[in-house]
Parts: structure tokens; sequence; C-alpha cells
């Protein structure tokens, strides 16, 4: 639906560059408040993909009592590579900013899914939580 000012609310975030061309760099309801920090997923995502090894990801926000979120990642990893929480820790510091690294990393072997195949960002948070429990990963 066009408003009164003739924008069209989609939910998308966006920057505009020097050209004056936009590039969607992701939805509203997917960003992460961390301490005041507005960290956009998809920029992370992008940054993971570079690692070796990993073939898809996904970055959501786990509840923080400290921050009020955290970053969470999710990670499929390509066949037979073995990858530890460390080893992706490692490649994020100095390449990215300190509170942009993710803080929970989880591999997984599929995202949860709706029916038409689009990942259900929103239930990354609960299966963040339900990790942290399992594997007796204190929030904080």
């Amino acid at each position: 639906v066009i408003d009164e000012n003739g924008f069209l609310h989609s939910g998308d975030l966006g920057i505009k560059d020097e050209d004056g061309n936009y590039r969607i760099t992701g939805r509203i309801k997917d960003m992460i408040i961390r301490g005041g920090e507005n960290i956009y997923p998809r920029e992370i995502e992008e940054f993971l993909y570079q690692l070796e090894g990993v073939k898809d990801v996904q970055v959501a926000g786990i509840p923080s009592k400290k921050y009020g979120e955290a970053v969470g990642a999710f990670i499929i990893l390509h066949e037979g590579v073995d990858m530890h929480e460390s080893d992706v820790r490692d490649f994020c510091i100095g390449k990215i900013s300190r509170y942009k690294i993710p803080k929970y990393i989880f591999f997984i072997k599929e995202f949860p899914m709706t029916g038409s195949g689009k990942i259900q960002k929103f239930k990354l948070k609960d299966l963040g939580l339900q990790l942290c429990k399992e594997q007796g990963i204190e929030i904080v």
C-alpha cells in the first residue's frame, strides 16, 4: 500500500550510494539491536560466506540480558567440512567490527522453512535459545 506521500512501506532496508543507486541491505524486522547498535544480518551473512567451507548462513538476534540482543550465526557447512566456533570468530576478528562478530555460532543441517521454501528467520531466535539450552550455553 502506498501512503499519502507516495511511499511504499515494504519493510526493506537500503542505502543510497554516491551515484544515486539504491541497494537493499536487509529487512527491518530482521535488524538486530545490540546495546543500541543497529546490526544488519545480511552484512554479516555476506561476510561469512567468504569463509571456506560455509555452504549457507543466516544471522539472527538472540536475546541477551546485557545487550538486548546478541548476534547469532546459523551455519550450514559443505559436506565433509569440519569447523569450530573458534574458526568463525578467528575469521571475523580484525575484519568486521567487534560488535558484529557472532556471540553464538551454531552449525546446523537445515534452516526452518515455509512450505514454499523460504527461510523462517523469526524461528532462528527460538532455535538459538533451544540450542544454547541443549549445549549448556548460558545466555548473557
